[in-house]
């Protein structure tokens, strides 16, 4: 059975708040960790606490949540004989598996924030908030009471725009996976509900017969999950010339081609409901922005198959090894920087999104789909060695056209850079006491 109450909010529910601020922390005194995590679910008057999964009676003005990284637990005096029960892909970092994920060239570690480059980051404080001043409050009382030991390495802040967009302009937080034992997370969709144990370890997984082994000590791993947490710079200048160039090459309307190239229009109406226009007449309703597939559309007539949500979530489509829907990971992230004036490009000013993509693997979910599926096409027919035309390093987005021909959009520059990434494992709350030492 799953308790709610023993699991970390921020792994199945969506808390719909348009503030967030992540601290990255360093534990440079075991003792001192120890005390910190320990204030954060013992209940102590005026520090905030951990947010977990169990329903609640009034919406909180701040979340938070807390994730570690395989430094981290050494730090806090984790055994090197536990640590070996960990999977090797966690203990050995972002930055040792940044190749696998297509982090290279531009987006390769050497090119990150320094903070992702230290061995010093060994956690991340989430902070999610209904306003600013939730966030600040929480933060100062966080801090505040933080003994000499662990200091703040920096901090990232993000906030939701206007419409839910993100810095391209598209309706974003659509889809999430349903997990069974879970709050609802959103609109629903018609693929299979998925097992607890495709987000927390100790429970039988998405793949039938198989569930993830436990770190040990139990009380240590059970109820935990792995994440990668990810800052991704867009280039929006480069997004808004591409939208104009492919205009003038192929006579299709802008709009139309930043359909093709994510899968849904910017209004968030998939391609795949309504082919030729973002705003339908009737609108669909907010449930059915979800509530679709692609098994009628083989070819990608309606829908390209390489596109960044059919590629990144290919439902009911066919891809090599079958199973499309047991590699699906849930996404917590805002945007950062300021909006876009397009009355005033090339501003200087960085933007783009941060935060978690959170599974119960992250060999299985979060690696397979960036080296499978995001970076390589060959596990769908039509998508040869293409890429994502956000996530990939630029390139064509084949096109299929009725009668059974087909054409591509060339020359895709690159739109989205890493900037920072850190794996991450994210304890149940039994496993934050344990970790203190209570």
């Amino acid at each position: 059975m799953l308790d709610l109450a023993d699991v970390q909010g921020v792994v199945l529910r969506g808390y719909a708040m348009p503030h967030a601020r992540h601290l990255l922390l360093q534990v440079d005194s075991p003792s001192a960790g120890r005390r910190l995590l320990g204030s954060l679910v013992d209940g102590s008057p005026g520090r905030p606490q951990v947010t977990t999964g169990a329903p609640w009676t009034e919406k909180p003005e701040c979340c938070l949540n807390l994730s570690v990284t395989a430094g981290g637990l050494r730090a806090l005096g984790v055994s090197e004989e536990s640590l070996a029960t960990f999977p090797g892909e966690f203990t050995a970092g972002a930055v040792a598996r940044a190749e696998r994920v297509g982090d290279v060239g531009p987006s390769a570690p050497a090119r990150w924030l320094p903070v992702f480059r230290d061995p010093g980051l060994h956690l991340v404080v989430s902070l999610f908030g209904r306003t600013p001043e939730a966030v600040d409050r929480a933060a100062d009382r966080l801090l505040a009471g933080t003994a000499p030991g662990v200091r703040e390495l920096c901090r990232l802040d993000a906030a939701l725009l206007a419409g839910r967009v993100d810095h391209f302009g598209y309706v974003d937080g659509i889809s999430q996976p349903t997990v069974d034992g879970a709050p609802p997370p959103g609109p629903p969709d018609r693929l299979p509900v998925a097992p607890a144990g495709a987000f927390l370890l100790g429970h039988p997984s998405q793949f039938p017969g198989h569930t993830y082994p436990v770190p040990q000590p139990e009380a240590l791993g059970r109820n935990g999950s792995f994440a990668a947490f990810r800052v991704l710079a867009q280039d929006v200048d480069a997004f808004a010339e591409l939208l104009a160039t492919q205009s003038r090459r192929t006579g299709a309307d802008p709009e139309l081609v930043a359909a093709w190239l994510c899968g849904r229009w910017r209004t968030g109406v998939p391609l795949a409901l309504s082919p030729d226009t973002g705003s339908p007449d009737p609108p669909l309703p907010p449930d059915a922005l979800n509530d679709f597939g692609y098994a009628g559309d083989p070819r990608g007539e309606r829908c390209p198959i390489g596109s960044h949500v059919r590629r990144m979530n290919p439902r009911d489509s066919r891809v090599a090894g079958g199973g499309g829907h047991r590699h699906r990971i849930v996404r917590r992230g805002l945007t950062y920087g300021p909006p876009y004036d397009p009355a005033h490009p090339r501003d200087g000013q960085e933007r783009g999104l941060l935060g978690l993509f959170i599974g119960v693997s992250l060999r299985d979910q979060f690696e397979f789909v960036m080296r499978e599926w995001a970076t390589d096409g060959l596990f769908a027919p039509g998508l040869g060695r293409s890429q994502d035309p956000f996530l990939g390093a630029g390139g064509t987005l084949p096109l299929a056209t009725p009668g059974g021909g087909r054409t591509a959009l060339t020359d895709l520059p690159r739109l989205v850079t890493t900037r920072g990434g850190a794996y991450c494992f994210v304890p149940g709350l039994p496993a934050i006491a344990h970790l203190a030492g209570r």
